[in-house]
């Protein structure tokens, strides 16, 4: 063997032990040093012994005679296969175009209604002809400042002009009760639960790699339906009363519950208290509207002898609904995890809720039927022993205990009206606050800055009626039905939808299409003016109705 053919054998030797653990800088980098060490015509031979190009082994010996510092990197700047963003433009606006359809791109996108996922978005791009791998497309995106975000519940809609005003009010009555040693409980029903083997959110410690088994479908069980829980928490004693229903939440249930736990604790607790004061979502079965609600309360004040006053929370605020913080989330948090296998266990679990600061929880079992579409007629809530508060008498209001004869009375009474001529409403009375929802200075305002606008329409509209110059002079011929007072009254009562068109008709002695025809005038004057007229949550069906409401002899201040 040749010196030339045994030198090439050592270096392809060495070269086989050792080039497969280098980088690409790092292999040219030994093959130019090899070759600057066996000097002329070392070039090819180590080529050949590494079994590169000649142009390879060569490069590598210009970079160790450039005297260049090290580089820290395999490649120079811009060496390698370029970015796919870099060789097609329009790729970045075409995937943002796809990510944000409704503010970049366009809102009938492919993907607006599909899972953005980096799979999904890869295929979208490539058919569109920018070709491109889904772990580019995260790469891309994150570039952009995008992440993988689940829906934050931050928007609560439009809120209640008198929102706040309600919660002072709350507040101050639940001061006054409990100043007075009276009970105040808050009032709920917690989320129905499947009864069965269903899974239940949370996490329990268990063996590992053997969860509690339970059904794939969450289909109720036909034997043992839903549970129903309706609690009571007792704000001053931090005790929680758990009355755990099996068929409709109604109102009738909502206060059998409330009835269970005075004869069960607030007796007890309140010996010698006269009322009561609940405070109670908006809605459901105890809400505001709620008819039944109202007669079953007056039921149970007449057997148990409290004043009974209930405050509802203002409507989109059942998230602050004190039982939803005090005791609702312990029970949760007490059996999470746990399929709720029976009413038994439901009770249980209900029962063992505990917390540091000393909450105790009763819970029983309610077999009782509860039907619904029970019907409350007029009559019968016009003979209730209510009153309803000054601030927001429809959120507001206390229901006293009635002796037998004091019903029968209330009854007859209820079938005349309230047609004395002490409650004839006048002028004046539909000028209340809070009927019109703004003080007497204010509605004055409000009607002489419209006037002058609604002398012009009325001139303009008469003249585009007669198609001439009026011959007359101003104030001759029929008068109007309606003072500009009254129109803008009239149309500030029904934009807060008080009274329905005919009721309000009835009050101004008027037609209902002459109401309708000063409403639709004045409106766009309110709105010219940026004066908006929130509705009201009071809603009458008869004058003897808002003359009650006004009648404020006969509304006692609520404690």
């Amino acid at each position: 063997m040749s010196i030339g053919a045994e030198q090439r054998a050592v270096l392809a030797e060495k070269f086989e032990t050792i080039l497969p653990h280098l980088d690409e800088r790092q292999r040219r980098l030994l093959l130019g040093a090899e070759a600057r060490s066996i000097g002329h015509g070392g070039i090819r031979l180590v080529a050949q012994a590494a079994g590169v190009r000649q142009a390879t082994v060569s490069l590598g010996v210009r970079e160790l005679e450039s005297g260049e510092p090290p580089l820290g990197r395999t490649r120079r700047p811009g060496g390698g296969r370029k970015r796919v963003v870099d060789l097609d433009p329009g790729l970045r606006d075409a995937l943002l175009a796809l990510v944000e359809p409704d503010v970049r791109g366009d809102p009938m996108s492919p993907l607006r209604w599909t899972t953005k996922s980096t799979r999904n978005l890869a295929a979208e791009l490539t058919r569109q002809g920018h070709r491109i791998s889904a772990d580019t497309v995260g790469d891309l995106l994150r570039e952009e400042g995008f992440s993988l975000q689940s829906n934050t519940k931050t928007l609560e809609g439009k809120q209640h002009p008198d929102r706040d005003a309600q919660f002072h009010y709350l507040n101050e009555q639940a001061r006054n009760h409990r100043d007075d040693g009276a009970p105040v409980i808050s009032v709920d029903t917690k989320k129905k639960e499947l009864v069965g083997l269903f899974k239940n959110n949370g996490r329990e410690w268990e063996p590992k790699g053997e969860p509690v088994q339970v059904d794939t479908h969450d289909f109720p069980d036909r034997d043992l339906g839903k549970a129903v829980p309706y609690g009571i928490y007792d704000v001053t004693a931090n005790t929680g009363w758990v009355n755990v229903g099996t068929d409709h939440d109604t109102a009738a249930f909502a206060v059998e519950s409330i009835r269970r736990w005075w004869n069960g604790a607030g007796r007890t607790a309140y010996p010698t208290v006269g009322r009561l004061l609940i405070t109670a979502d908006a809605g459901g079965s105890n809400g505001y509207r709620t008819r039944t609600w109202k007669t079953e309360l007056a039921q149970f004040a007449t057997e148990s002898g409290l004043a009974i006053t209930v405050c509802h929370l203002p409507p989109g605020t059942s998230k602050w609904n004190r039982i939803e913080h005090r005791l609702f989330s312990h029970i949760t948090m007490n059996w999470r995890g746990r399929p709720l296998t029976s009413h038994e266990v439901i009770v249980q679990s209900i029962a063992a809720t505990t917390t540091k600061t000393g909450l105790t929880v009763h819970a029983e079992l309610d077999t009782g039927r509860y039907p619904t579409g029970i019907q409350v007629s007029d009559k019968d809530i016009d003979a209730l022993p209510i009153t309803r508060h000054h601030f927001h008498g429809d959120w507001n209001y206390t229901l006293h205990p009635q002796l037998p004869e004091e019903a029968t009375t209330t009854n007859n009474a209820a079938g005349q009206g309230l047609a004395n001529t002490s409650h004839q409403l006048t002028l004046r009375s539909l000028q209340d606050p809070e009927l019109t929802g703004m003080t007497h200075q204010q509605l004055s305002e409000l009607i002489d800055t419209l006037t002058p606008a609604m002398e012009l329409q009325r001139e303009h509209v008469l003249r585009t009626r007669r198609g001439r110059e009026r011959l007359v002079a101003p104030g001759t011929g029929a008068k109007a039905k309606l003072t500009p007072a009254e129109r803008v009254l009239v149309t500030v009562l029904h934009l807060r939808k008080i009274a329905p068109m005919d009721l309000l008709a009835q009050l101004f002695g008027v037609t209902t299409p002459t109401i309708s025809r000063a409403s639709q005038e004045v409106r766009p004057l309110l709105e010219a003016h940026d004066h908006p007229i929130s509705a009201s949550t009071a809603r009458f069906r008869t004058p003897s109705d808002i003359a009650a409401f006004l009648n404020h002899s006969k509304i006692k201040k609520a404690f």
